[in-house]
């Protein structure tokens, strides 16, 4: 049986959650006091007057398909291309 490799859906939404929960994403929130900058609609989690903001990034990330395919083939690779080491020893390496 051979184990199972980690999918790209998966890979992607971790990268988002990542995203999510990063410095910069919540600095460019507070910088923009929780408001759309085009409109000037504010973000809101009142019942039944919801309302939603998100960060944009305003050059775009066409790279997914790159980022992903780094991740599997590199760092998500064959388990028979890794090796266990001690902290020192893999210090040295």
């Amino acid at each position: 049986m051979t184990p199972e490799r980690t999918s790209r859906a998966r890979i992607k939404g971790q990268l988002r959650q990542m995203w999510v929960r990063s410095y910069e994403r919540a600095t460019a929130m507070k910088r923009d006091n929780y408001s759309c900058t085009k409109c000037g609609i504010k973000q809101s989690k009142k019942k039944g007057a919801e309302v939603k903001v998100n960060v944009h990034h305003k050059e775009g990330i066409d790279i997914w398909d790159d980022i992903i395919n780094l991740i599997t083939q590199h760092l998500l690779c064959d388990p028979n291309k890794l090796q266990t080491l001690c902290e020192d020893c893999h210090h040295t390496i």
